[in-house]
């Protein structure tokens, strides 16, 4: 990853935050709020299609790398492409705070 350079950064991304607003009946609904549309690197695995409550979900997944944000949190998403890559960790791959590895999954129900 020490090797990577700005010019792979090719895709842009939204990193988008929930904001939780009250529905009036006592729960809450979700509102997704861009925090920044920045380059990225995208790259795609082998998607799954395990059985969940006895309907197949097909997940893809992805590795997205930014440069480094510490402001980016698994609650959040990405969109990029007009898919919803939802987050499920992000990681410093080198320990020098020039880059961001997230890994992600697009979930197509």
């Amino acid at each position: 990853m020490s090797r990577r350079k700005p010019g792979n950064l090719r895709e842009r991304v939204t990193i988008e935050a929930p904001e939780r607003l009250p529905d009036g009946a006592g729960g809450a609904g979700v509102r997704w709020t861009p925090l920044a549309t920045v380059w990225a690197d995208v790259a795609s695995f082998k998607g799954s299609e395990p059985t969940v409550a006895e309907r197949d979900e097909a997940r893809t997944p992805y590795r997205v790398v930014i440069r480094f944000r510490a402001d980016v949190k698994p609650e959040m998403r990405l969109m990029w492409r007009g898919k919803r890559l939802d987050i499920n960790g992000a990681f410093d791959p080198d320990g020098e705070r020039r880059w961001l590895a997230i890994d992600c999954e697009e979930r197509a129900s």
